[in-house]
Order: C-alpha cells, then sequence, then structure tokens
C-alpha cells in the first residue's frame, strides 16, 4: 500500500491509501476513516465525503451544509473547518454535503430539502443504523439546515441546528438588500409545493415554522455583515423565545465570512460543544 502525507491548516496528517477510503489522523484519539465522492442520488452534485470515528461508538453524525445562495458554493470551502469540528468531536461521524444548486431552470426547493433527507437515508444505510443528527451550515446552508429542521424533519432525527450567518427570516427588509434577492424569489422555490395562504418567502423562512417542538438551535452573526444582517438575529432569537425553544445566539467581530477566521472559528467550535453538552444534559428539550 502506498502512503500519502496531506498537509491542510499546517496541520500533519497521515492519510493511508485503502482503494476508495483513506484514514486520517487529526491528533491524539482523532482518527477517521474518510471516504470522499460518496454518491446518494443521480445527479452530479449529489454527492458527499463521509468521516467516520475509527472507534465506530453510534454517536450523532454531523451533516455539514455549504452556503453559496443556493445556488453556488460547494463542500470543500468548509472541509477545513469540518476537519477542525472532528478534533473536538472525535467519537462523531461527519458528512460534507454538496446538494442540487438552483439555477433558472431548477428551483432550490424541494431539491434541497430531498437531498438532505437522501443524505440521512444513505448514511443510516452505511452505518447499519439510525442516528440522531445535527445540521450545521453556513449562510445558505445556515436557511437550510434550519428550514429542514423546523418544516421537512417529520420523523424528528434532526437533534440539534447549528447557524453560522444563515438567513431564518427572507421576508426582513434588512434581507431583502441581498444583491440576489430577486433571484430567490423567482427561483428558490417551486410553486407547487407552496400552499396559496402563504408567500414563497416566507414559505422560504425557518422562522415562520417555529412552534414549541422546534429543535434546538445555535446562532452566530457578524456585526459588520452586509449579506445577513443583525436585524436576523434578532427576529431568530425573539420568535424562539416566544415558542419558548431551547436556543443559543453569539455574535462575532466581522462580516459574512470573517467567522472561518482561526480565532472567530475556534470559538464557535467552543460554543457548539458547550451547546450540545446542555442539550444531553436535559433531556426534556
Amino acid at each position: 500500500m502506498k502512503k500519502y502525507v496531506l498537509i491542510l491548516g499546517g496541520l500533519l496528517m497521515m492519510a493511508l491509501s485503502t482503494g476508495c477510503q483513506k484514514k486520517i489522523e487529526l491528533g491524539k484519539n482523532a482518527s477517521f476513516t474518510m471516504e470522499k465522492n460518496v454518491s446518494y442520488g443521480e445527479d452530479p452534485q449529489q454527492e458527499m465525503d463521509i468521516y467516520i470515528p475509527k472507534n465506530e461508538s453510534k454517536e450523532d453524525v454531523f451533516i455539514i451544509i455549504h452556503g453559496g445562495g443556493w445556488r453556488g458554493g460547494e463542500r470543500s470551502q468548509l472541509t477545513s473547518f469540518t476537519f477542525d469540528l472532528m478534533k473536538k468531536f472525535p467519537t462523531y461521524t461527519f458528512v460534507n454535503i454538496d446538494y442540487r444548486l438552483a439555477s433558472t431552470k431548477r428551483f432550490a426547493l424541494p431539491n434541497q430539502m430531498d437531498d438532505i433527507k437522501n443524505v440521512m437515508l444513505k448514511v443510516e444505510k452505511k452505518l447499519k443504523y439510525k442516528p440522531k443528527y445535527i445540521l450545521l451550515g453556513n449562510s445558505a446552508g445556515g436557511n437550510l439546515s434550519m428550514l429542514y429542521a423546523y418544516k421537512f424533519d417529520q420523523d424528528k432525527k434532526v437533534k440539534a441546528v447549528v447557524n453560522i450567518v444563515g438567513p431564518a427570516d427572507l421576508s426582513d427588509p434588512g434581507f431583502k438588500n441581498y444583491d440576489d434577492y430577486s433571484f430567490l424569489e423567482k427561483h428558490l422555490i417551486d410553486p407547487k409545493i407552496v400552499d396559496k395562504n402563504i408567500s414563497p418567502m416566507n414559505f422560504g423562512s425557518p422562522t415562520h415554522w417555529i412552534t414549541a417542538a422546534s429543535t434546538p438551535t445555535i446562532s452566530f452573526y457578524g456585526t459588520q455583515d452586509e449579506v445577513v444582517p443583525m436585524s436576523q438575529k434578532k427576529i431568530l432569537d425573539s420568535t424562539m423565545d416566544k415558542n419558548k425553544v431551547y436556543h443559543e445566539s453569539y455574535e462575532f467581530n466581522g462580516n459574512h465570512l470573517s467567522w472561518e477566521e482561526k480565532s472567530h472559528s475556534t470559538f464557535l467550535i467552543n460554543k457548539i460543544s458547550n451547546f450540545l453538552k446542555n442539550i444531553d444534559k436535559n433531556k426534556t428539550l
């Protein structure tokens, strides 16, 4: 067998080739089997990378959902952050996904909701058990994480949502300054799935679907974010408070992308860890 040495963000990792799988070491007690480019559908965009801990313990599964305005981006943008999470949570399985992107010829919804569901089915078949899921997404991926958990998770598989600079209320006047908002109005949601008594923008707004039974959520927003303004944090917090849903929210100094900076990402990961511990302490959540 051939041995490969990978360097990512200053971290030295030994990768042992085993066909389509590789073993990666991310530090003390953080060893994973990595399987890349796993297909979960017929479309070329329906692919994911799966990281299974060396000691399979039937823990929860993180599903990582990239941003990009619903019609751009790719999972590789979150690979480094996923590795940092893996070091913090060495017994969890991680799934970093691509999904079918919206275009002028293809709506984002329901396709992207169906993709999350199909990822879960593929993961369960591979792991041979049915885990609870933590949906973690940034920007559009944060919106998709919340929307799936609050509206589409009929089987209640989602244990927690981690929302990083994701828009929670698409009808917020502050969010309408988003430079691609006209595209969202026309191509975000297939009108066939929207009831007549609700606007498409409300349908795509996670806050519209929050109830007392909604999934615990932790959110992060940038104080100088001109894409997803701080008004989104206030709206989400207020709706969560009104429905008495367990949630936490935090601010960081910076813009829409500043959360990726090492000091901020470390802050996020530590808060995520404490948040999940708090959920586990209180099983009534």
